[in-house]
């Protein structure tokens, strides 16, 4: 695997497990926090999304949904 998808892989985790932690978190609340640009974490949150691992209850906020995740180190 290339290093810049396993970084993003890595990313991506992170922002689930961050936004799983919290509960309901913000947009900006995950660009500030991952210190990445806002197209970067839509990208992200667009994976979740397709993965159904996140779901947005309105505009800008985000949340886990019940799918139940392993997750591996």
């Amino acid at each position: 695997m290339k290093p810049s998808t396993n970084r993003m892989l890595n990313r991506i985790k992170s922002v689930y497990l961050f936004i799983s932690k919290h509960g309901t978190v913000t947009t900006g609340e995950l660009v500030e926090e991952f210190g990445i640009t806002p197209r970067t974490i839509q990208r992200d949150l667009n994976v979740l999304v397709y993965n159904n691992l996140v779901k947005s209850p309105s505009r800008g906020k985000w949340t886990t949904t019940q799918r139940k995740v392993k997750i591996s180190s």
